[in-house]
């Protein structure tokens, strides 16, 4: 089973600890994919900088697929980071070349020779999701916690697994919103709630799910690896609520490192 990552990538530059991580909504579901056995490839750009280079050593290392990464002349995204009692403060983000992301027919043609695609709010495809629904290909798509932004209406009739992420727990107004965001098309909605665990919607019945408890040292890429995880028990078959414990476990495992991987 192989996961067709695709959009944003970013170099998370920590400055205070003079450190630089590759990472990217895409490009961390693609890496945590492959540590669970799956296979993986990413599609976008990078710059020609050394923070290109280091991106596609660091995937290729990782064993994802790479042979969709364009370089293009310029800088590799990246955002600056602070880490503060084990919380990500984010900084200055410079989207460098990744402004000029577009996918080919050939890009389209090689996401949809794989089991899934996988994709989120900053990666820049809300546009040609359609073409790839239309061959069949299931798309899952990470909104983050934006959940009124104006990229959701583009992409959610077009999404077979949309995720979310609040801070606010299990209230009506989630419930009420998962409901309307599924009614759009979505097969599972589902909304992770940091350390209150991750809900899920089917379109009958709401499930939900509590943590795998760790040592926290750094969220960064908790919510990919759940996703990740997730997404892992949907294509092996798995009950909705077998498929949340994996993306839990999953994100026990980066939560107790520094940087998303």
């Amino acid at each position: 089973m192989k996961i067709a990552a695709v959009g944003d990538n970013c170099m998370d530059v920590y400055e205070n600890l003079g450190k630089a991580f590759p990472g990217g909504n895409p490009v961390n579901v693609a890496v945590y994919s492959v540590r669970l056995g799956g296979e993986a490839s990413y599609t976008g750009v990078v710059g020609n900088d050394k923070y290109g280079k280091i991106m596609i050593d660091a995937l290729n290392a990782k064993g994802v697929d790479t042979s969709h990464v364009k370089v293009l002349p310029g800088n590799t995204a990246i955002t600056q980071v602070e880490l503060i009692d084990g919380e990500r403060v984010f900084g200055d983000y410079d989207e460098g070349v990744l402004a000029q992301f577009k996918l080919s027919d050939e890009d389209i043609e090689f996401l949809c020779s794989q089991d899934m695609v996988v994709t989120g709010l900053w990666g820049k495809i809300e546009n040609d999701l359609y073409k790839i629904k239309a061959k069949g290909t299931p798309i899952a798509f990470d909104f983050a916690n934006k959940l009124d932004d104006p990229v959701i209406e583009k992409a959610i009739y077009h999404v077979d697994y949309a995720f979310f992420a609040s801070d606010d727990g299990d209230t009506d107004f989630i419930r009420n919103y998962m409901k309307k965001m599924h009614a759009k098309g979505p097969k599972i909605v589902t909304v992770t709630l940091g350390d209150k665990g991750s809900i899920a919607y089917d379109g009958e019945k709401f499930t939900t799910f509590g943590i795998v408890p760790c040592d926290v040292k750094d969220t960064m890429g908790a919510g990919d690896s759940y996703i990740a995880g997730f997404l892992r028990g949907i294509l092996q078959g798995k009950e909705l609520k077998e498929c949340m414990h994996m993306g839990a476990a999953n994100s026990s495992i980066t939560l107790q490192y520094n940087g998303a991987w």
